[in-house]
């Protein structure tokens, strides 16, 4: 298949179907992030199929796709090698409900990756996850409250929905910014176990601790903050956070469900020479399937281990599941597919850059080559915190965003998210993406 792409034709279809599907699923979706992934459209397209770095609309669009399922369909759509791998499963069963033997290996594989997983437990979804890595600091160490920054996601669930994209009439003071619930139904005593802090802010963060000594239970943060459009750590900030942390016998949690193993296989505690206690994973652990996990130093872990602290799936590490996730670790811990990831990237963004610079169009390409965004911003100067991002133009990234979609490159419909690079992507698809982003930037 080469690398051209034709214009977007018709979406009849997938405004037919959403129309539809409004009369049996709640607001016609499945998940609130699918309702503008159009743009402009009042409705969201409907994948039929997808193989390698391209999907197909019901209408017979095609596209190359940097949304990837979030990011985790990572080796690329219908990848041959978990085709074969999945398909013997389906025919020996994908799930017992007990122990097996795919699960065992993969933690094992978890172990040799990552430099804080001395233990690990599986479950189903980043959100759960996270629930679990909190519940586990939370039984080690006694205490309740959790500090987390302003703006990074950690899953939908009550737990930690707590300012993920406050308002900036709601959000507070800087330095201490207001725990501000994600959705009505989080209850009041579940905000008030969450504190806020800003990010890359050294001296804020030294306050917030000291204001809460022998309170918090965990730090958490995305390490890169891929719904802060991928904000980067500021030179130096993650070490803080470590040595903080250790000072004050606090659990310090990576949510590494975006950059986990997609940044490389020790994800961005080995890129950052920083190593947590707990650290979060699912995205490209899966390889497009349902599988998380939380992995961490065994003295944490441990209460876990002998049944103390509570933890259940039925569903966690499936035999099906498992074996996806082996497969992708496999492919992702050898050094030629992370280096394809990664140049690919830094190809599309160096590209952008190019061409928002030719144009005169203030803004920043942040992130790394696995995972990255652009954000208008007024100086062209990258972002360092949430409250930046409340500055940017995002009418001028829904037009970009829109002019791609016209040219057949799939991108994340919010600005806030990021772009998602597969291993599957060839040099024509980059050439077509490289073009329609020159061509999208002379739009603008």
């Amino acid at each position: 298949m080469n690398g051209h792409i034709q214009a977007l034709g018709g979406t009849d279809r997938s405004r037919a179907l959403f129309e539809r599907a409004q009369k049996s699923l709640a607001g016609g979706i499945s998940s609130s992030s699918r309702l503008t992934s159009t743009g402009p459209h009042p409705y969201p397209l409907y994948m039929d199929s997808g193989s390698g770095a391209r999907i197909r609309d019901i209408d017979g669009n095609e596209y190359i796709d940097y949304l990837i399922s979030y990011g985790s369909a990572v080796l690329g759509h219908a990848s041959p090698l978990l085709t074969e791998a999945l398909t013997a499963v389906l025919h020996t069963g994908t799930m017992f409900g007990t122990c097996n033997t795919p699960e065992v290996e993969l933690a094992e594989l978890i172990c040799e990756m990552v430099p804080c997983a001395e233990l690990v437990r599986f479950a189903n979804s980043g959100s759960e996850a996270v629930q679990g890595a909190v519940r586990a600091a939370r039984g080690h160490t006694g205490r309740s409250k959790i500090l987390k920054f302003e703006g990074h996601y950690h899953g939908w669930s009550d737990t930690l929905a707590i300012s993920n994209r406050p308002g900036a009439e709601e959000a507070g003071p800087y330095g201490t910014p207001h725990s501000v619930p994600h959705s009505p139904g989080i209850p009041d005593g579940v905000v008030g176990d969450v504190v806020v802090c800003p990010w890359n802010d050294p001296e804020a963060l030294r306050t917030c601790l000291d204001a809460h000594r022998g309170e918090i239970a965990a730090v958490i943060c995305e390490p890169i903050v891929a719904n802060n459009a991928c904000t980067m750590p500021a030179p130096g900030f993650l070490n803080l956070l470590r040595e903080e942390c250790t000072a004050r016998d606090v659990v310090l949690v990576f949510d590494e469900v975006c950059t986990g193993f997609r940044t490389g296989p020790g994800g961005a505690q080995t890129m950052f020479g920083v190593v947590p206690d707990l650290a979060v994973f699912s995205k490209a652990l899966g390889g497009g399937l349902p599988i998380a996990a939380f992995a961490g130093q065994r003295h944490v872990m441990e209460p876990m281990a002998r049944g103390h602290v509570k933890h259940g799936g039925t569903y966690n590490a499936s035999p099906l599941c498992a074996t996806s996730a082996l497969v992708t670790l496999r492919e992702l811990n050898r050094p030629d597919v992370g280096k394809r990831i990664e140049e690919s990237g830094r190809r599309v963004m160096e590209a952008i850059r190019r061409a928002a610079h030719d144009r005169r169009v203030p803004c920043a390409v942040q992130g790394v080559g696995g995972m990255f965004q652009v954000v208008f911003t007024p100086d062209g100067a990258p972002t360092r915190q949430y409250r930046d991002l409340l500055g940017t133009d995002q009418a001028r990234y829904d037009a970009f965003r829109h002019e791609l979609l016209k040219r057949g490159i799939h991108t994340n419909a919010y600005g806030m998210a990021c772009w998602f690079v597969s291993a599957a992507v060839t040099e024509d698809e980059l050439d077509a993406t490289c073009g329609a982003v020159e061509e999208a930037f002379a739009v603008l």
